[in-house]
């Protein structure tokens, strides 16, 4: 029998396995081991992205027929339970002979959960949980968007250390340097969609590229998407994104997301202007705040945020740094909200509880892996 040091261990690596899978698109990254009773791994897979091989599937596929039989499958999300583009990994595990599964996270969509009692039922010995607040870590955006039926939203600013996001003419390029412009454009590739308001877009004429160091292309492109009622020229940059751009008139912004979500849209990106970005803050809608810090003072009234709700010091949004890093002479600080949206049923949710306490909640939307 594994011990609980080594099944964590091991469940560590499938969750780095885990990572190597495509951080943009519908499914969740997930990832799997195939180990012997003692703990030795068998074999290892991750899942590529929709259409590919699930990780159970692919772990098995590099095992001999019947070299499955008795062993244990180490995976990070609840074998799904429904055949989409491929079919039930509970099923795959349970005709290799696995004799039991111990995965970190249930699988909250409707069509694809119920993995972990069809494995029972089947006579497989199943452990759920572990290292789930690892694994919900890892997986916080795509469990949002299952859960929500809303896409995760990042929201990214970058400000003086007074807080300022522009000089007192408006003019912001550049306030950070290059390392931090460099790490704007590799998230805005791990991203889905980027959004600005129709502001941003008339002020700045931004294309809303994801670009390397020497301003090429990135092989992902985030989907440009603009809010606001103000019209965009024909001739504007975004309108040449290798993406059509998606307009709304807002401003509903519960509303959009869904729209977004039905897209097929998971991981959304904001780098609007104070005005967008304050009424993603007023409504609750934001699940990661990335601020870059330059160690620069510019005053006046150009602020990263304008109002959001806080008439009195009871009601600030208060938020917990998940980390901080150096770039350059800028740092970025990684926040989260205290308490992240868990609003089922509805568009638009309030800050209420954290993932954890969604775990059981029912999903807004049924979400499928494929």
């Amino acid at each position: 029998m594994i011990q609980d040091t080594e099944r964590d261990r091991l469940m560590r690596r499938a969750l780095a396995l885990a990572a190597n899978g495509p951080s943009t698109g519908q499914n969740p990254r997930v990832g799997c081991l195939i180990v012997d009773p003692n703990g030795t791994v068998l074999a290892e897979g991750w899942h590529r992205g929709a259409g590919t091989a699930h990780a159970e599937v692919d772990a098995l596929a590099h095992l001999p027929a019947g070299a499955a039989r008795g062993a244990t499958a180490i995976v990070t999300l609840e074998p799904c339970n429904h055949t989409g583009r491929t079919g039930p990994c509970a099923v795959a595990l349970i005709e290799a002979g696995v004799s039991r599964v111990v995965y970190a996270v249930s699988d909250p969509g409707h069509a694809s959960s119920g993995g972990a009692e069809r494995l029972r039922a089947a006579g497989v010995e199943v452990v759920g949980g572990v290292l789930a607040a690892e694994a919900e870590a890892f997986l916080a955006d795509w469990l949002i968007a299952a859960r929500l039926g809303r896409p995760f939203v990042t929201l990214k600013w970058a400000s003086s250390l007074d807080g300022r996001a522009a000089a007192a003419d408006g003019s912001s390029r550049w306030i950070t340097g290059a390392d931090a412009r460099l790490d704007v454009h590799r998230r805005r590739a791990a991203s889905d969609a980027i959004l600005v308001g129709t502001g941003t877009v008339l002020a700045d004429d931004p294309a809303l590229t994801a670009r390397s160091a020497d301003g090429t292309l990135l092989p992902t492109q985030p989907v440009p998407v603009v809010i606001g009622t103000r019209t965009v020229p024909a001739d504007a940059a975004v309108r040449h994104h290798p993406h059509p751009p998606v307009f709304y008139p807002g401003p509903d912004l519960g509303v959009i997301l869904g729209d977004l979500h039905d897209r097929g849209i998971r991981r959304a990106f904001i780098e609007g202007g104070p005005g967008l970005a304050s009424a993603f803050v007023t409504a609750g809608l934001v699940d990661e705040y990335l601020v870059y810090l330059a160690p620069t003072l510019l005053g006046g009234d150009r602020l990263a945020l304008g109002d959001i709700g806080v008439a009195r010091i009871d009601e600030q949004r208060r938020l917990e740094i998940d980390h901080v890093e150096r770039l350059g002479d800028d740092l970025l600080l990684v926040c989260r909200p205290r308490a992240l949206p868990s609003t089922p049923g509805t568009r638009t949710a309030s800050p209420e509880t954290t993932p954890a306490d969604t775990r059981h909640a029912e999903p807004a939307r049924t979400e499928t892996r494929i």
